[in-house]
């Protein structure tokens, strides 16, 4: 056994260099193309995926990202347009490791210009640097946003001035680019208003504008938002409210018609102003013992005796001072009136009473501030498939509208459910239908999955190696070595060719035209006796060619 493969390779050796020269190169060719096919499409099937690292890149950011790669010694790819290719399972673990060192760095120019100050910059060579330098720091801040591929800030910062009639406040626009299939929501848009804003002394809001590679406006002014539509807290509030009065209604009709069987949608209209009202009122006078006394003032003035006022006419006579006291002395009581009748001495008294008092007002101040979101209007539409009713023995079941009982009844949990307002212009509508969707839940088919249909392509490709090689070895190599392994069988001429000087198979060899080889020396015999009997006449013409050769 062991002698077998040293006679094997003795016997190729030996059939090898009895072939003619031209079989030999044919042979020499057909494998060596063999090997080298079977070589190239295993190199081919084991080469790396390549997938794309970085696209769009400037000259300036390629180049740094080519030069670390190569220091790394990684594959990678250059092609047109700035993309970079590397194989595709190091592509995150390269974005990071670049990441790292700063690149790639988008184009834009950050703080680094800050670094390379020159002696005798000017002031406004230093305003330009550093709002270069802004612009850049908030290119690359925006970029690191999901949805965005690239973007670039341009900023009007006005120069100062010292009249405040003169002062104008700072503006910025923002272009972003977006990836293919990507959107920016109003949460995203804002957030990069905000960004920017606050980057930037006494920039608002409101002057900074947002606008993707396709021209669109992504931002609005404050006036538009409040009076054209609503901002994304509002829309996220509504959506709330929506989702939240649908889910109360399946809640409480799923126990009747069974899960997946009902289908509810509701529009709810909301009022996002706000209102405040202030407003004041006095009812008519009320009565005196029913109203409070807020103050009072009483004034009383009473003077009796004879000794009243000032009498007479004004003047020097009247003015003039009290004569000297004299002692009293009595008097007869007629000596007495007469004195009082001769003076005109006479009796007075005087009195003044007066009293205010005030009363407290009633008045009523009343301050009513409207809640902001109030649902105005809700229009509810429902579904409900249709009842499987089991028809008679042997029969499927069967879908049958609701009766009509029924379905009032889930029209009316339907509106207590929602709080159905009549005077705000509420809606039901209930409809009975047979659902003809698909079942929720499915799960797409097995060849849109992203993973699967990798799996697939990986798997051809390597059938296609496979088979290839397969049909080299098998179809091609096979028989030739087989060939010429096989050992030599001995030749006869065809009967009908020996008068053509054939030589026969005695001595193995093939003939010069025909070469049909034979069993056996004595199967040719045999082969020719039988021609001699069935072609008497012609065999003997043969012998006959055959003496005069002689």
């Amino acid at each position: 056994m062991a002698a077998q493969p040293q006679q094997l390779l003795t016997r190729l050796t030996t059939r090898f260099q009895e072939l003619p020269a031209t079989r030999k190169m044919g042979l020499a060719a057909a494998l060596a193309a063999a090997v080298a096919l079977i070589v190239v499409l295993f190199l081919w099937s084991s080469a790396p995926e390549y997938r794309v690292l970085f696209s769009n890149l400037s000259d300036k950011d390629a180049g740094a990202v080519t030069a670390a790669l190569q220091q790394m010694n990684v594959q990678h790819r250059t092609e047109a347009s700035g993309t970079i290719l590397v194989p595709a399972n190091q592509v995150y673990d390269l974005r990071f490791r670049l990441a790292g060192q700063g690149l790639p760095q988008g184009g834009a120019v950050g703080f680094e210009l800050m670094d390379s100050t020159r002696l005798g910059m000017t002031q406004f060579q230093e305003q330009v640097a550093y709002q270069r330098g802004l612009e850049g720091e908030l290119s690359r801040t925006i970029q690191s946003l999901a949805p965005v591929e690239s973007a670039r800030v341009h900023l009007a910062i006005p120069k100062p001035s010292v009249f405040i009639r003169d002062r104008q406040r700072p503006s910025a626009s923002v272009l972003v680019r977006l990836h293919a299939g990507r959107a920016l929501d109003a949460g995203q848009v804002q957030s990069i208003v905000h960004l920017v804003s606050s980057s930037v002394p006494e920039l608002t809001a409101n002057s900074v504008t947002v606008v993707d590679q396709a021209g669109n406006l992504l931002t609005a002014s404050g006036d538009a938002m409040g009076t054209r539509g609503l901002n994304s807290n509002q829309l996220d509030y509504t959506r709330q409210i929506e989702a939240y009065y649908a889910q109360r209604i399946e809640a409480i009709v799923k126990p009747i018609v069974g899960d997946g069987n009902v289908k509810a949608e509701v529009r709810a209209d909301l009022d996002f102003s706000e209102t405040e009202a202030t407003s004041e009122s006095y009812r008519p006078n009320p009565s005196p013992e029913t109203q409070a006394i807020r103050s009072q003032q009483t004034v009383e003035d009473q003077q009796t005796g004879g000794g009243g006022p000032a009498q007479g006419v004004p003047g020097a006579l009247t003015n003039q001072p009290p004569g000297p006291a004299a002692a009293p002395f009595e008097t007869a009581p007629g000596a007495n009136a007469g004195a009082a009748a001769g003076g005109q001495v006479l009796a007075s008294s005087s009195q003044r009473r007066e009293n205010t008092v005030n009363y407290e007002l009633d008045k009523t101040i009343r301050h009513v501030r409207e809640p902001v979101g109030r649902i105005k209007r809700l229009s509810v539409a429902v579904v409900v498939n249709y009842k499987n009713i089991s028809g008679e023995q042997g029969e499927a079941p069967r879908p049958a509208p609701l009766p009509a009982e029924e379905l009032a009844q889930i029209n009316n949990l339907v509106r207590e459910a929602m709080g159905y307002n009549q005077e705000r212009g509420d809606t039901v509508n209930v409809v009975n239908a047979a659902f003809t969707e698909a079942a929720p839940g499915m799960e797409p088919p097995l060849w849109k999955d992203p993973d699967n249909i990798a799996m697939a392509k990986s798997l051809l490709k390597n059938l296609l190696v496979f088979g290839l090689a397969f049909y080299l070895v098998f179809g091609v190599l096979r028989p030739l070595l087989r060939d010429l392994v096989k050992e030599p069988q001995p030749v006869v001429a065809a009967p009908g060719e020996l008068a053509l000087g054939g030589v026969g198979g005695v001595d193995g060899q093939e003939g010069p035209e025909t070469g049909a080889p034979v069993d056996s020396y004595g199967d040719a015999l045999a082969k020719a006796r039988e021609f001699a009997k069935s072609n008497p006449k012609v065999t003997a013409d043969i012998v006959k060619e055959w003496m005069a050769k002689e």
